[in-house]
């Protein structure tokens, strides 16, 4: 059972630590935070109140807490199983091959020119896609939606020599740093500053600035390993199972037969029909960055889905007289583009996405000529071959359940609060970070966390002379670098899972990486404190 020095496997660790958890609810005293009314100056408000309550023990609860987790967290787990289904569909058809090759016969023609040479095309390609997913993390803190990414950066990632660690940072390392660099992100820095009671978005320009570096550092870190996989593949900690991608892109594109059913044109009919009917309900549409109401946002109105109905029946009937394969494409690209309408316009998540991806893979199949019997099989296949991700999310999400089944997780938070004495600012707004940095393991929602833990930070900022806005910044650091290792992080835990990377593994490579990124943070929230900044 115990043969040499195996790591275990990751749905082992998960389960190991839900039994760490269990053990703390016996060890820690119950506790929680309660809303209160308090009167000052005549003004009403309400603050956050730590009161003691009877622990809860979990025994027998750690068997049940894959059930538990599966509920709590069914949004991501149906999402996955969803995305799975819909990219199965479409992979049959071999159209993702399809594009892929194109791409990399596109990027080598770029090779002859002499910026390219010099920078690397490749490096310039890493480098764009992981800031243009950054921008997505800290305008619209895409976080979930990364994972239905994943299903086509590892393959891309894969073609061009590197490895599934590369391709899932071209999404949700690129995501994630956008994410802890938040620049207009209403789930972390709206919420936050809101109940700090600060102009929303205000101290914009050194979050900016701060968002620039954080890239930055995280952009040379995934070339400089990107570079040493290309050099040496076997280097690669994920080069075994990565065995599964590279089977998988064994397929002979040069050999495939490029051809147009009248299905496909049958689909695009279908298709374009509805969009149609979309544009008739929808002729105008405002797409919002941050929150324009506080005047610290963008707001854009005009007739976005109109646009991209015409530009889709342009661009799929000329698809269309290529080939379905770059049909499927192209509705991949405008399931794409509609996602960041849907997001910015109308405040789509989890579920409407997921739809909107299934509604994809449909649509393949039809434009393949599958008979619904078909698109079944196939759409069970997808499932089958990403349930094991979708268990793990569900069992990381147990350990979250048995702390707060067993009143404990108020507990470590009141207990992290009081761990600030009388410190300088410096070591004050550090121990602030620390304090969200832990945090967040435990509580990896960034709108639950700062609707915890600003309620109580603010106030002391206010006692030891520190602004709100960097006790916000502390916040914002330690709600977004640890996203990327946390093991109760169910988007993490997803993303692995759909990447086939073994969370051991992924820490591995992460931990010094994450490490460069907290210092990083420490080192920029010193001028929050010594500093006259604007909006500080």
């Amino acid at each position: 059972m115990f043969r040499g020095k195996k790591i275990p496997h990751t749905y082992v660790i998960v389960f190991y630590i839900i039994i760490a958890a269990a053990v703390l609810t016996w060890i820690l005293p119950g506790g929680e935070y309660t809303e209160q009314t308090v009167t000052v100056n005549g003004e009403e408000s309400t603050e956050m109140v730590y009161r003691p309550v009877d622990s809860q023990p979990q025994t027998w609860q750690i068997f049940s807490a894959l059930f538990k987790g599966f509920v709590r967290q069914a949004g991501i787990i149906v999402f996955i199983l969803m995305i799975g289904g819909a990219f199965w569909i479409m992979n049959h058809s071999k159209a993702i091959d399809v594009g892929i090759f194109a791409f990399l016969k596109f990027t080598r023609r770029l090779e002859h020119l002499r910026f390219f040479r010099i920078f690397g095309v490749e490096n310039i390609i890493i480098t764009l896609i992981m800031l243009l997913f950054s921008v997505f993390g800290a305008v619209f803190g895409m976080s979930e939606e990364t994972i239905a990414f994943v299903i086509i950066m590892v393959p891309l990632a894969i073609s061009m020599g590197y490895d599934s660690i590369v391709g899932v940072s071209l999404c949700f390392v690129a995501a994630g740093l956008g994410f802890a660099g938040a620049i207009l992100n209403p789930f972390t820095i709206g919420i936050a500053q809101g109940l700090a009671d600060l102009p929303l978005f205000s101290g914009i320009e050194y979050r900016l600035f701060c968002w620039v570096v954080i890239n930055a550092a995280g952009i040379w870190f995934v070339l400089r390993y990107a570079r040493k996989v290309k050099k040496n593949p076997s280097r690669s900690p994920v080069y075994k199972t990565d065995a599964y991608w590279r089977e998988k892109g064994n397929a002979q594109v040069e050999n495939i037969r490029y051809y147009t059913p009248v299905s496909a044109w049958f689909a695009y009919g279908l298709i374009l029909a509805g969009l149609v009917a979309f544009s008739v309900s929808f002729p105008v549409s405002t797409l919002t960055i941050g929150d324009p109401a506080s005047g610290s946002g963008t707001a854009l109105t005009f007739p976005v889905i109109p646009v991209c109905t015409g530009l889709f029946a342009v661009t799929a009937f000329l698809s269309l007289r290529k080939s379905v394969h770059f049909f499927i494409l192209n509705l991949l690209a405008y399931t794409i583009l509609f996602l960041i309408v849907g997001v910015m316009g109308y405040g789509w998540y989890i579920m409407e996405i997921a739809t909107l991806f299934f509604a994809m893979g449909l649509f393949s199949g039809i434009a393949l000529g599958q008979s619904p019997n078909d698109i079944t099989r196939l759409f069970l296949d997808g499932v089958k071959d990403i349930l094991s991700a979708a268990l793990i999310v569900g069992l990381a999400g147990g350990i979250i359940v048995i702390l707060e089944d067993g009143q404990v997780v108020d507990t470590i938070l009141h207990g992290l609060s009081r761990g600030m004495g009388n410190f300088g600012k410096v070591a004050s707004v550090s121990v602030m970070y620390l304090i969200q940095t832990v945090i967040n393991v435990i509580i990896p929602s960034g709108s639950a966390k700062a609707a915890l833990t600003m309620p109580i930070m603010a106030p002391f900022s206010d006692l030891i002379g520190i602004s709100r806005q960097a006790t916000v910044m502390a916040f914002q650091f330690g709600d977004g670098f640890t996203n990327m290792i946390t093991p109760t992080s169910g988007v993490l835990i997803g993303v692995l899972g759909v990447a086939r990377i073994p969370y051991e593994k992924w820490v591995k490579w992460a931990a010094p990486f994450i490490l460069i990124l907290m210092t990083l943070g420490f080192l920029l929230l010193i001028p929050t404190v010594t500093m006259k900044l604007s909006g500080f």
